[in-house]
């Protein structure tokens, strides 16, 4: 559900715990992600100097090859694409070399799933040339700084919660945001938001976003996500 037209983005990880691999690959993938995996340092040099990806996931502790050397020969081919590494806690020494070597940002192990996928959303941006605060879709704009949504140069008036949904829908640039990862979205209200509530704030977000030609489709089973023109 990506939308016709649109392109999937690429992320590599290279991970050689299987658990943890396939962990991340699923997640990503729910998110909208094509997803490739490789386990050890040799394989994933091998690939990143025959193929591009939007972004690599790439852990340190690596067999054969280890992960600062495989970034080192990344950034000597050139290969600006961004690189977020894994470390454990008490790595700082590695987590310094990485950054020195041109890695853009660094999770230590274990992190939570969703810093994962903020920081990776950050990076794809930065990496897009993205560096204002706005981020948009359609006719409308968000500034997440200022926490206003524009249509045609003039502000739309968005309720605190329509607004966390919208943007949330937005940073998502299209793919499919399930019901759960909406709950989520509300976590900085005081109350609990469950489920059907957020239907009735797609329901309300959806009759704002008319006159705009933004709609929020579903996909059933799945969850939402933005379609130009309109879309239920």
């Amino acid at each position: 559900m990506t939308g016709k037209g649109k392109i999937r983005m690429r992320i590599l990880v290279v991970e050689d715990n299987q658990t943890l691999s396939e962990g991340l690959a699923k997640v990503l993938e729910s998110n909208g992600y094509s997803v490739d995996i490789v386990r050890n340092g040799v394989d994933a040099d091998a690939v990143l100097a025959a193929q591009d990806y939007d972004l690599v996931v790439l852990d340190l502790t690596l067999p054969d090859m280890d992960g600062l050397e495989v970034l080192r020969n990344m950034r000597s081919r050139r290969n600006a694409q961004p690189v977020l590494i894994l470390t454990a806690r008490d790595a700082l020494d590695e987590r310094i070399k990485g950054l020195d070597l041109g890695a853009d940002d660094y999770l230590t192990k274990p992190f939570e799933v969703q810093e994962l996928e903020a920081r990776i959303r950050v990076l794809l941006r930065r990496h897009a040339g993205l560096r204002s605060s706005k981020i948009g879709f359609g006719s409308i704009e968000l500034d997440m700084n200022t926490r206003a949504i524009y249509h045609d140069g003039s502000i739309l008036d968005v309720p605190a919660r329509e607004l966390n949904l919208l943007q949330t829908l937005m940073m998502s640039n299209g793919r499919v945001v399930s019901k759960i990862q909406l709950v989520e979205s509300f976590s900085s209200f005081d109350d609990e938001i469950s489920e059907n509530a957020v239907e009735q704030y797609v329901s309300r977000l959806r009759k704002r976003l008319l006159p705009c030609g933004v709609g929020i489709a579903v996909a059933r089973g799945l969850g939402y996500y933005l379609k130009e023109n309109g879309g239920v």
